[in-house]
């Protein structure tokens, strides 16, 4: 069966993060992402800790193998003539590039936008950075943390009265950037489709942060004051809508709808609080709230939910929620035996459901450092010879055993 975007070629020269997880939603849909590493190390998450259980440390890094399956992986030097004039060959019926470097690094290099499009005026080029390709912060380095603090999004996190907490997962490099960029990509192909034309696309993970911040943003810009941190209505402000410890651990409520407050207060005994649903967090209601949920565990909050259907929710360790009957039931978590290792490495499934098209999660393992370069080279009209004396000038490299880490 054909998957959704199997007709697509993506060059993708991005690291780390935000980059190949936007690339890992296109190969999983079936497009033929080719990452372009370069002829040293390669993508940096290639060698980041921990490496994943039962994968041996010789293999690339347990994040790398969760971000890149289903993509080829040459390598090109791009400081070398001869490399940036393949990368130019390549982009000729590549349908996509995307990159992460900071603004103008491929410009300097002769491969940025401007060189792609001339040889090809249906390039659609996506870069990603942290600030965006202009502006004041263009040239500044930053983390997701930088960017949530910059957005204003970061100040609003954690309790009346705490610190700012920081989110476990990154909302900055993958919902503001990897998501954004996603879907820009799809928008201009789609546009493109139809005016035969390609064009450059902007994702600035702090733009897109500041983007997610559409509900304290819309009250500020109409001239009201947004909640301080921990007062937020959906960030912990009210007793009917946060994260309550119970005898053995955590639970959530997320009973915002007055009728799944009613069905707790009722199932618990304690009509009393129905009227109180909206007193803020530290009232005395909120206190009364606190020790009911003390009265039960985890499992026994779990069996009440099921019972009353009132938003209650176990709050689960990440090991718990990938064994939970929930995800098991979705089909979220998908394996494949990697090369040169014993075990299937399993990494979390594309999230994405089609009724006639689904993805393919398990098309392709992720690639050693260079695996396809002569393959990919082989399929743009390079013969033999010719490849190897690009191997030997330094210009590409073929299959790699590099090693080293992701933090020297």
């Amino acid at each position: 069966m054909a998957l959704p975007l199997e007709d697509l070629r993506v060059l993708d020269l991005s690291r780390l993060l935000p980059g190949p997880f936007c690339s890992l939603l296109l190969a999983d849909c079936g497009a033929d992402v080719v990452k372009v590493e370069d002829t040293g190390m390669g993508d940096y998450a290639r060698w980041s800790p921990p490496f994943h259980e039962g994968v041996e440390k010789s293999a690339a890094g347990a994040l790398f193998l969760a971000l890149n399956r289903n993509k080829r992986s040459i390598r090109i030097n791009l400081k070398s003539e001869e490399g940036r004039e393949l990368l130019l060959k390549l982009a000729q019926d590549a349908d996509i590039v995307l990159e992460s470097f900071r603004p103008g690094v491929l410009d300097r290099l002769g491969v940025g936008y401007d060189a792609l499009k001339a040889v090809n005026p249906g390039i659609v080029y996506c870069a990603i950075s942290g600030y965006g390709q202009d502006g004041p912060y263009a040239q500044r380095a930053g983390n997701d943390k930088n960017y949530l603090a910059n957005a204003g999004l970061l100040g609003l996190t954690g309790d009346v009265g705490g610190p700012p907490v920081q989110s476990a997962a990154q909302i900055a490099d993958i919902g503001a950037g990897s998501l954004m960029a996603a879907f820009a990509i799809l928008a201009a192909v789609r546009e493109r489709d139809r005016s035969g034309e390609g064009q450059s696309i902007d994702i600035s993970m702090t733009d897109g942060a500041l983007a997610w911040m559409v509900m304290p943003s819309a009250v500020a810009l109409a001239g009201g004051k947004p909640p301080r941190r921990g007062e937020g209505e959906l960030a912990g402000g009210l007793i009917c809508y946060r994260p309550y410890e119970c005898k053995d651990g955590w639970v959530s409520m997320g009973a915002l709808e007055p009728k799944f407050w009613k069905l707790w207060c009722e199932g618990t005994g304690h009509e009393e609080l129905i009227e109180k649903q909206f007193e803020r967090a530290g009232s005395e209601a909120h206190k009364q709230v606190e020790a009911v949920f003390m009265e039960r565990t985890r499992a026994q909050w779990a069996e009440f939910a099921e019972q009353h259907d009132c938003c209650v929710e176990p709050l689960l360790e990440v090991e718990e929620a990938l064994e939970s009957e929930l995800f098991k039931a979705r089909g979220m978590v998908t394996g494949l035996t990697q090369p040169g290792a014993t075990n299937p490495v399993r990494t979390v499934a594309s999230p994405l459901a089609f009724s006639r098209t689904p993805v393919d999660n398990d098309r392709l393992p992720a690639p050693s450092l260079g695996e396809h370069t002569h393959e990919v080279l082989a399929a743009a009209g390079y013969d033999a010879e010719q490849i190897a004396a690009l191997e030997a000038s330094g210009a590409i490299g073929g299959l790699s055993d590099a090693s080293g880490s992701f933090l020297s």
